[in-house]
């Protein structure tokens, strides 16, 4: 099955405390590339996440990123040392009365007691509930990536038939023009050359050595047959279930040298504009098969 190299996946997991969330995309690169972006908990698990990655994904840039939250039942990050803050109190009513003082206490003044806020300490980390957690969440948010990548490459798939249809198509209309090219070539030569001997017999001997060496010159038999064969493989491996971007890529320049060579020989107005078209689809065509894995 073809499978585009753009994708994105994305999970959601909470449990045991935690939220975690996260993200992959894959986007187009000549070879597998791996970044992953961890926060410090989970840094030890960078390693086997990328190996998850290089067995799912073959061919491509992938971009993951993880981060967690953990829960807490208090959304304060302190608590008030409450018989800190009544002693105080007390020890300045006390204070007020012994002496005749007016006690105006402010709440800076009573945020400035030493120990009076306590921060609290964050619970110890469950690693092995936390790394279950992103390893589950890391599997739902690859199944999505993949399922991108397989719906996109559907479409790659079916585009590519048809093009490749299209060229299977003018190799054909090659096919039939090409031996028209000889025939017409040996009328041409036999006029001109009736134009310029005049009353002198002409040497039918030579006309057809001349039209057969033309006809070797301008034989493009082998390049046609070729060309067959790569669109035979092409074809096959559109079908193909292992990844193929790779493969796809080396026919098109195959493809493309024959074309050439097709165009170098041709000694012909029609063909070469048809020559002209097979290079534009093959194009079209390389533009596509970049984004296959």
């Amino acid at each position: 099955m073809i499978r585009s190299m753009t994708g994105f996946g994305q999970a959601l997991r909470t449990g045991n405390g935690y939220t975690v969330r996260i993200e992959m995309k894959t986007v187009n690169h000549r070879y597998s590339e791996i970044a992953i972006r961890l926060p410090r908990e989970l840094l030890s698990m960078e390693e086997a996440l990328k190996q998850e990655v290089r067995r799912l994904v073959k061919r491509g840039r992938t971009d993951a990123s993880i981060t967690i939250d953990r829960e807490t039942g208090d959304s304060s990050a302190f608590h008030v040392n409450w018989e800190a803050a009544d002693r105080y109190l007390a020890a300045a009513e006390e204070i007020a009365r012994r002496y005749g003082l007016h006690s105006d206490i402010s709440v800076h003044e009573i945020l400035a007691i030493p120990d009076l806020l306590i921060k609290r300490e964050a619970p110890e980390t469950d690693s092995d509930a936390l790394h279950e957690l992103v390893l589950d969440g890391f599997g739902e948010a690859a199944e999505h990536l993949l399922a991108m990548r397989e719906t996109e490459g559907r479409h790659l798939q079916e585009d590519l038939q048809e093009r490749l249809a299209v060229l299977r198509t003018y190799r054909d209309e090659l096919a039939v023009r090409a031996p028209q090219i000889v025939h017409g070539y040996r009328e041409r030569l036999t006029m001109r050359l009736r134009e310029l001997l005049d009353s002198i017999p002409l040497d039918e001997q030579r006309v057809a050595m001349e039209a057969a060496i033309f006809a070797e010159r301008c034989n493009v038999d082998e390049e046609l047959t070729r060309l067959t064969s790569h669109f035979g493989q092409f074809a096959e491996l559109l079908r193909s279930e292992e990844p193929s971007g790779r493969k796809l890529d080396f026919l098109i320049q195959e493809m493309n040298r024959e074309i050439n060579t097709v165009g170098s020989k041709a000694g012909d107005a029609g063909m070469a504009g048809i020559v002209v078209e097979m290079k534009a689809e093959l194009e079209k065509i390389r533009e596509q098969v970049q984004n296959i894995e």
